[in-house]
């Protein structure tokens, strides 16, 4: 069995990554490392992520990035939705679109991949959705009780970490990473 170690001090992103690869014969070890985030996209902090934690254990890591694009505010948060979420939080969010009809969003996952001697890969997983006029649910972390998915009639926040696995921004990324990992 393959072992990969998870870099991240988010309990709740190691919870859903442990979910979907029980599924596969890959082995999840978590360490909470830390490291730096350049200013940047998501794949430029997962790439600068792994890289730094490969070369800091010696072994190949995985990080994982995301974040809460929503249209009406040109991408805002985007890459700064941890803090967003520290400073504003949903209320905040939510007040800033309480004049707006558009509430379409997007959540990016980007997982970034390192082993030794090696440069880093990335793989980017979507899911689009709205965000609520109001929180619902208290499932979930962040800006899941605001996120809506239309074709499930739910936010994230209403949804079990089993059924948002079935289909969220995490799960697509990390698929695709198991994908190609399996292969390797």
């Amino acid at each position: 069995m393959k072992t990969i170690t998870f870099i991240t001090g988010n309990k709740h992103k190691v919870i859903e990554a442990e979910n979907i690869f029980k599924d596969y014969d890959i082995n999840l070890e978590h360490i909470d490392l830390g490291y730096c985030e350049p200013q940047g996209t998501l794949e430029e902090v997962a790439k600068s992520g792994a890289k730094y934690a490969c070369h800091k254990l010696n072994k190949p890591v995985i990080v994982e990035d995301a974040g809460l694009f929503i249209k009406a505010l040109k991408g805002f948060p985007g890459t700064y939705s941890s803090y967003v979420q520290e400073t504003l939080g949903n209320s905040g969010i939510l007040k800033l679109l309480e004049n707006t009809d558009n509430r379409c969003a997007e959540f990016r996952s980007v997982i970034g991949y390192c082993a030794p001697n090696s440069e880093p890969k990335i793989f980017l997983g979507k899911v689009s959705g709205e965000i609520a006029s109001c929180e619902k649910g208290n499932l979930g972390f962040a800006f899941d009780p605001i996120f809506y998915v239309p074709y499930k009639d739910s936010t994230f926040g209403e949804l079990t970490t089993e059924q948002k696995n079935q289909f969220s921004h995490r799960k697509n990324s990390l698929e695709k990473f198991i994908e190609w990992y399996s292969k390797e």
